[in-house]
């Protein structure tokens, strides 16, 4: 079969054996998965996950199964991470601080042909079965969302709450997606890309392009003098944080959701956390509530993930397809089997 798979520091497109099943493991027939920015930083050597496997947003059939929890045919979402569920992180409530939730994952990744789901991640959850009205596109943004809906848990976020969005790729427009669906009123999202924006403004959000202007001033503007209750960083540049940390009120929250590279130094004033009581709220990943709660907006068409579907290409035409998602020149790319 095929598959794309890291090697020697690059992502390449190779012909690797079926993987087989041990007692527990089911097989899926990837039918879609979407290509996540993470994936794009394991390509270019800036993730620093020990084992950099491609490809963790997928759904397709089951082709083989031997768990009886899922059976052969079934049209599924599988997540590639999944804690214990009993360990101390899990039980004080940090399930992705979990030390064997990365200890698994898709072999040999999302990206191929067919890829194996440990019995691990399958008796703890980790296989759902989408409804018939969920397409397989559809399905591949179940763990995407389900990422965005653990952060708005653990910021508390209302739909009174003013909210800037800091990056409008295909997580900013998650985020928005979400908050609008809560029935947030408003909404702002800052980019340097217009073509990003153009999405942005599409769902109704007021948008900014700091190239032209000065967005905290614009946020304070829209909010009374105050500047908003919530800052959603969507970006690991480190201009972005402090984007959201000059345009947050005083007592409000900052979400830093977008990942920085390793070793990001901020040249920020600490002492205004302090003095203006900003509450900074960090958000990694998701587990299984998550990803049934994701699942459930999906189905029940609250929202419209489909929406930022941009492009979609077959598996061997992998490279091309990050070549344009390097180039900013798409929302959500899909690879499709």
């Amino acid at each position: 079969m095929k598959a794309v798979i890291m090697e020697d520091g690059k992502a390449v497109i190779k012909d690797v054996p079926v993987p087989k099943l041990s007692d527990g493991d089911v097989l899926v027939e990837m039918k879609a998965c979407g290509l996540c920015g993470t994936d794009v930083e394991k390509m270019c050597g800036h993730y620093t996950a020990s084992q950099p496997i491609l490809g963790h947003e997928p759904a397709g059939i089951v082709s083989e199964s031997m768990s009886d929890m899922v059976r052969p045919g079934e049209r599924v979402f599988a997540h590639h991470h999944v804690p214990c569920y009993e360990c101390y992180y899990c039980k004080r409530g940090s399930p992705t601080m979990c030390p064997y939730y990365r200890k698994t994952n898709l072999d040999p990744g999302g990206f191929a042909e067919f890829f194996r789901v440990p019995a691990w991640n399958v008796e703890r959850g980790g296989v759902l079965v989408l409804p018939t009205n969920v397409s397989f596109e559809e399905g591949s943004f179940i763990e995407p969302l389900a990422t965005v809906i653990r952060a708005h848990r653990r910021v508390g976020i209302s739909k009174e709450d003013s909210i800037l969005i800091v990056g409008a790729g295909p997580m900013g427009l998650l985020h928005l997606l979400k908050a609008k669906e809560l029935g947030a009123q408003n909404v702002m999202v800052s980019d340097i890309s217009d073509f990003r924006l153009s999405f942005a403004e599409a769902l109704n959000a007021i948008t900014l392009n700091p190239t032209k202007i000065k967005v905290e001033e614009e946020v304070r503007k829209n909010t009374d003098g105050r500047g908003v209750d919530l800052a959603i960083i969507a970006s690991g540049s480190p201009q972005a944080i402090l984007s959201g940390l000059a345009s947050v009120r005083k007592g409000g929250r900052v979400l830093l959701f977008g990942v920085p590279y390793k070793g990001t130094i901020l040249n920020y004033d600490v002492s205004e956390l302090l003095n203006n009581e900003i509450s900074v709220i960090s958000s990694n990943a998701a587990v299984e509530e998550d990803t049934r709660e994701a699942l459930k907006l999906i189905s029940e068409k609250k929202i419209d993930v489909s929406k930022l579907v941009t492009h979609k290409f077959g598996l061997e035409q992998f490279h091309e397809a990050v070549r344009i998602a390097k180039e900013g020149k798409a929302i959500k790319v899909i690879i499709t089997n």
